[in-house]
């Protein structure tokens, strides 16, 4: 996945300019390079704008090429539209509603992309603190076996005594109850 600073760079920047050539083939004048459709795709994942011209008219033709990148990737398998989705979508044009359809799905969208931020952000903060603390159970083991010849992490403080082994212990069981825990919460949500 990509850096939330990196993704955001890319948007910020101006779009690529593609042209579509009477033979179908794609020319990336940023790169100065024939590019695929999957190309297109893997920029758009990216969070990379880009807009298609055709290179003969000049005509803004991204709507088009986005629609047929669509396309291939139902086709392949990739199914993610609905055939009733589809048959409403189809049914709304020429509808007295038809010039707010794409707002609304604009909105759904990014409120979708919304949602599915803060739940990424919240089922892995259980796995900072866990982190954390094996970080902390793996610095007291290795100044149990070393005694105490490593140094602390830096911006850390040196313990004052040795971790007595019965608190390393129970730290582990606790550690081992939280895992178990988090993994039981994964599997109720791969079930759903």
């Amino acid at each position: 996945m990509a850096d939330a600073s990196n993704s955001s760079t890319a948007r910020d920047a101006a779009p690529v300019v593609i042209k579509k050539y009477a033979n179908r083939r794609l020319y990336n004048t940023e790169t100065s390079s024939y590019i695929t459709l999957e190309h297109l795709a893997t920029m758009t994942r990216e969070g990379r704008d880009f807009q298609v011209f055709d290179a003969r008219s000049g005509d803004d033709i991204t709507r088009s090429v986005l629609t047929q990148i669509v396309m291939e990737e139902e086709a392949g398998g990739k199914t993610m539209l609905p055939v009733n989705f589809l048959r409403q979508i189809i049914g709304m044009y020429g509808h007295s509603m038809q010039g707010l359809v794409p707002q609304y799905l604009e909105a759904s969208m990014a409120a979708f992309a919304e949602n599915q931020s803060k739940f990424r952000d919240a089922a892995l903060k259980p796995f900072e603190q866990i982190a954390k603390q094996n970080l902390a159970l793996f610095q007291a083991a290795t100044e149990i076996m070393t005694g105490g010849l490593v140094a602390p992490a830096k911006g850390e403080a040196k313990p004052e005594a040795e971790p007595p082994r019965a608190a390393a212990d129970a730290d582990m069981v606790a550690l081992k109850q939280q895992l178990a825990a988090l993994q039981a919460r994964l599997d109720l949500l791969d079930k759903s």
